[in-house]
């Protein structure tokens, strides 16, 4: 009888929800090897400010895709996509589970279900929606595609952008292809196995405190002024990375840097539950 490879297994959460340990538990109990899908935890030099896994869990269980890409180099869920395929491919060549773990949704979605068949941003048409009224936007995604603009937030410009580019580029109704994208997507769900860690809004939130202290007692100022001239716009994205620039400035003090970054990171929290709420193949998994 053929044996089928060990399929991946997702761990996936919001920021300081504990997906790393959780990993490396299932690993040790399963025989797998751990896969990075968080975008920062992807850059070397970024170790303590993108909270990547320690030296300690690192030598319990191997760890693949961290710390390899430079602080120069530019990053987005394609690029993500290449890198982690051949790898979790190579373990499940060695009859190992690949448990994937990370927070950066849109390069776990790549990974889990592939890229979608929507098109790429254009910047030049990009640039000129930006510069055109909203109410001019509106008018036309109702003209191009009342369907989508029925249930598109139209208050939200970037939604109504995003619809009327997917329209003009592919020179479809965005609906027809995001309804195709969507039947693709459900009967993928059913073959992939994955939780999301779900705590308590104060819980997370604490464990943000307390994390944010940490990155800022154990070198994550250093790590951001070793790369602050060389970094890429992707990594400059890092939660944490802006508000230490401003220290290192003299523009903020040191309490202040730490209570922007809480704020920054329980922002980024929100939407990484929202966005994890939404895939309905994730089972949550109360902590």
């Amino acid at each position: 009888m053929e044996q089928h490879p060990p399929q991946p297994i997702y761990v996936c959460g919001a920021t300081a929800s504990g997906k790393s340990e959780h990993a490396v538990r299932l690993a040790t109990e399963l025989g797998g090897e751990i896969v990075n899908a968080d975008a920062f935890q992807l850059v070397r030099g970024l170790e303590v400010l993108s909270a990547a896994p320690s030296a300690e869990e690192r030598t319990m269980v191997p760890h693949h895709l961290y710390g390899v890409i430079e602080p120069r180099a530019l990053m987005d869920a394609g690029r993500y996509l290449a890198l982690a395929k051949p790898v979790i491919e190579g373990i499940q060549g060695r009859g190992k589970v690949p448990i994937v773990t990370g927070g950066s949704g849109l390069y776990l979605k790549f990974l889990s279900h592939g890229p979608s068949d929507l098109p790429q941003a254009d910047a030049a048409l990009r640039a000129e929606l930006d510069s055109t009224p909203l109410d001019e936007l509106v008018a036309e995604l109702r003209r191009l595609d009342p369907t989508e603009a029925s249930r598109t937030a139209l208050e939200n410009r970037r939604y109504v952008s995003r619809a009327i580019e997917i329209c003009r580029l592919s020179g479809q109704r965005a609906s027809d292809l995001r309804d195709r994208w969507a039947e693709k997507h459900a009967s993928r769900d059913s073959e992939l196995r994955g939780v999301w860690i779900q705590r308590s809004r104060p819980e997370l939130h604490r464990r943000i405190g307390l994390r944010t202290k940490a990155m800022l007692e154990h070198g994550a100022v250093q790590e951001v002024e070793a790369i602050a001239n060389t970094a890429s716009d992707t990594c400059r994205k890092a939660i944490g990375f802006a508000e230490i620039l401003a220290l290192l400035a003299g523009e903020i003090d040191r309490p202040a840097c730490e209570d922007f970054i809480n704020a920054a990171t329980r922002q980024y929290a929100k939407r990484q539950e929202t966005w994890f709420r939404r895939e309905p193949w994730l089972r949550p998994l109360v902590m």
